[in-house]
């Protein structure tokens, strides 16, 4: 059963950038909007069987609001900017910008995620286990 009050958060789990950033989120989530599923999860893998996405390609990040819209790759990280607010908001603007532009830049960041990775491994603690969706 999904929550139709929160967003979605698609990401590679296998990806030590990508865990950075998702923990990254869930320190500056205060009002906890966001809900965090790896593409590789069962619901992560529905999520995108259901709308004809590849399943295989997990360079992208999703966000999803169930009974509403999903966004992609760029325009994902500016939507999280602003529902994250305050400081963040002003990276937001940045969705103003053509796609095929911010998207150039994210493709190139997502083919060299995986150098891009610190080598320190995310554990969420108990409580932000609690907002992760691996059904």
């Amino acid at each position: 059963m999904t929550d139709p009050n929160k967003y979605y958060l698609f990401y590679d789990g296998d990806c030590g950038f990508c865990n950075h950033w998702v923990q990254w989120i869930l320190e500056n989530d205060k009002q906890e909007r966001f809900l965090f599923a790896a593409l590789q999860s069962d619901f992560g893998q529905r999520f995108l069987n259901e709308r004809n996405l590849p399943t295989a390609e997990l360079s992208t990040v999703y966000l999803w609001k169930p009974g509403g819209f999903y966004l992609t790759k760029s325009k994902a990280a500016f939507a999280i900017a602003g529902l994250l607010g305050g400081k963040f908001k002003l990276l937001s603007y940045l969705r103003f910008l053509p796609s095929f532009i911010t998207d150039y830049f994210y493709s190139i960041v997502a083919k060299y995620r995986q150098e891009l990775a610190s080598q320190k491994c995310f554990l969420p603690s108990p409580e932000e286990r609690k907002r992760f969706v691996d059904h």
